[in-house]
């Protein structure tokens, strides 16, 4: 009983320590900074992915082939997952 009294009350605490944390993680992502920035500088981000891209086509081709056909499968990977939802809901 002593042992699951102790384990009760770490896991409690590993709660309340996991919570903080989280709240503390809400600051750096996603507030309201970020979408302002990208919203005045959509752009030059823009902008700056496709001198990337066209970086990478000289540089590295097969490293572009490769982020294609990642996405390729995530997208396929989805659908698939969309559709079995889909079926289940009926």
């Amino acid at each position: 009983m002593e042992e699951i009294d102790v384990i009760k009350k770490e896991n409690e605490k590993l709660k309340q320590k996991n919570i903080e944390l989280e709240e503390q993680l809400k600051k750096y992502t996603n507030n309201e900074r970020h979408k302002k920035y990208y919203e005045k500088n959509k752009d030059k981000i823009k902008e700056n992915g496709l001198n990337y891209l066209k970086k990478i086509k000289e540089e590295n081709p097969d490293k572009l082939k490769e982020y294609r056909r990642n996405y390729y499968l995530k997208r396929k990977d989805l659908k698939i997952n969309q559709q079995q939802y889909n079926n289940e809901k009926m």
